[in-house]
């Protein structure tokens, strides 16, 4: 008998679709507070999930997404370094 491995779903902040989590980028929020952009999708703290593409950055800035799933205030240079992020994935 074989079991079937659920896939871990999740919604990205900008454009509201549910993906698999392999699919998305993980933006964390430490315990300490820090925020920073979460590779590996293990590390503790709140997580907030975009897709890798800048229409979706676009949009969960514009709707402060990331800001209210992560319950903080996002500094400018986040938002610069998740663009330049999406920017290196989208040209692979």
């Amino acid at each position: 008998m074989s079991t079937v491995r659920k896939i871990p779903m999740r919604k990205c902040v900008g454009c509201n679709e549910k993906k698999s989590k392999k699919e998305l980028i993980r933006v964390l929020r430490t315990p300490e507070g820090q925020i920073t952009i979460d590779a590996t999708g293990r590390k503790n703290g709140r997580g907030a999930y975009i897709c890798p593409n800048s229409e979706c950055l676009k949009k969960a800035i514009r709707n402060k997404g990331i800001a209210r799933s992560l319950d903080v205030s996002i500094p400018q240079e986040i938002y610069d370094e998740l663009q330049k992020e999406m920017s290196a994935i989208e040209q692979e």
